[in-house]
């Protein structure tokens, strides 16, 4: 996995190549790896929406929806947006698509802020 994008706040952008080694018995790709790739790409951009504040994040929970199989081979990208929050939680959500553009997952993720110096 691979941040490519983290130019905007709140916003990131990931790259990750399906490989086999990924792939559960039925030839594509786990859906536990679907899940730590959205996790990445929405704790990423929870980071950058502090803008200045130190804080460290925790996931309280992570919610997946997988729409489309992943074949091994394809290339996938993960966006990941801040959708909303305040000083103590943020909300974010991800896409996943394959390299045709096909959506594969959505997930939404709650994460808990805790002021650090």
């Amino acid at each position: 996995m691979t941040c490519v994008d983290k130019s905007e706040p709140g916003v990131t952008v990931w790259q990750m190549a399906a490989e086999e080694h990924l792939a559960n018995p039925a030839g594509v790709i786990q859906g536990g790896f679907l899940a730590a790739f959205a996790d990445s790409a929405m704790a990423t951009a929870t980071v950058t929406n502090l803008q200045g504040r130190r804080a460290y994040t925790a996931n309280t929970e992570l919610k997946i929806s997988y729409l489309k199989a992943a074949p091994v081979g394809s290339p996938l990208t993960c966006t990941a947006r801040v959708i909303g929050g305040g000083q103590r939680v943020t909300f974010v959500e991800a896409e996943i698509t394959d390299g045709a553009g096909r959506l594969i997952a959505k997930a939404s993720s709650t994460y808990l802020l805790t002021p650090r110096d």
